[in-house]
């Protein structure tokens, strides 16, 4: 039985694509969750007792402690357990201090995914793979019915870490192309005359290139969506960089993002 705990936006249709891949699974959430296609309990011992797989898709440490160790403790109750997948983006140094605190005879994996919810929706994540070859060529099926693209980084914490910066990077390129857009319009300028620059010039990134077509690109800050997401990797993220690094300006990148306000309301 494979389970998918925190079935949110990213997490529902997961267990939805597996389900539809023919999978035995089904899952777990705090909250009751609605679908057609799959079974999503609240009772975490039920859900629990007869696992083998478990994709844990909660938002960050609080929740994966409260799953895994705490409220939910799905751990202790998960006699059959054999391999746990950690989907959520999280602190690299905490995932290798997991595999301390998860019984050994259970295979650990870092797995973040990226590609929002669309792309879950679409069945087309893109996986960061963290953990032995052996392991991830057994999973691999069941991450073809979730994802199209598998980038297998290295040992256990090397898929957070590769998604921590990815998503730094991710992160700068959208403030600072909303404020580029934002001087744009105080300077004059058509915004969108300066996104058909960006596309051919050096200052070409994945959001301006994008704008049109990635679902948070002109949204503000709000605290359960993409932006406030991007916000809480960089601060998951600090702890893989070099101490030179959390130093600089981008240990102040998260609060930037907070202030970020939606592209409508720019001028």
């Amino acid at each position: 039985m494979i389970g998918v705990a925190g079935c949110g936006r990213m997490g529902l249709p997961m267990l939805e694509a597996l389900v539809a891949a023919g999978f035995d699974a089904r899952g777990l959430d705090v909250v009751p969750r609605s679908s057609s296609q799959a079974q999503v309990l609240l009772d975490a011992e039920a859900f629990a007792r007869p696992l083998t797989t478990l994709y844990s898709v909660v938002r960050d440490v609080a929740q994966s402690n409260a799953l895994l160790f705490d409220a939910q403790a799905v751990l202790a109750k998960a006699p059959k357990l054999e391999t746990l997948i950690i989907c959520s983006t999280l602190s690299p140094r905490y995932i290798v201090e997991l595999r301390q605190r998860v019984p050994q005879h259970i295979a650990l994996i870092d797995a973040p995914m990226s590609g929002a919810a669309i792309a879950a929706q679409e069945r087309r994540l893109s996986f960061m793979l963290g953990g032995t070859a052996e392991v991830l060529d057994r999973l691999q099926p069941q991450l073809d019915a979730m994802g199209r693209h598998f980038h297998r980084m290295g040992p256990l914490g090397a898929g957070m870490t590769a998604k921590v910066l990815n998503n730094i990077l991710a992160a700068s390129n959208t403030l600072l192309t909303r404020l580029a857009l934002r001087q744009a319009k105080r300077a004059g300028l058509e915004p969108d005359h300066l996104l058909a620059l960006m596309h051919t010039s050096s200052g070409q990134n994945w959001l301006a290139s994008g704008f049109e077509n990635i679902e948070f690109a002109k949204h503000g800050f709000e605290p359960d969506n993409s932006i406030a997401i991007l916000a809480k990797d960089v601060e998951a993220g600090l702890d893989a960089l070099d101490p030179c690094m959390e130093r600089d300006w981008l240990t102040i990148l998260p609060h930037l993002l907070r202030g970020l306000p939606a592209y409508e309301q720019d001028d």
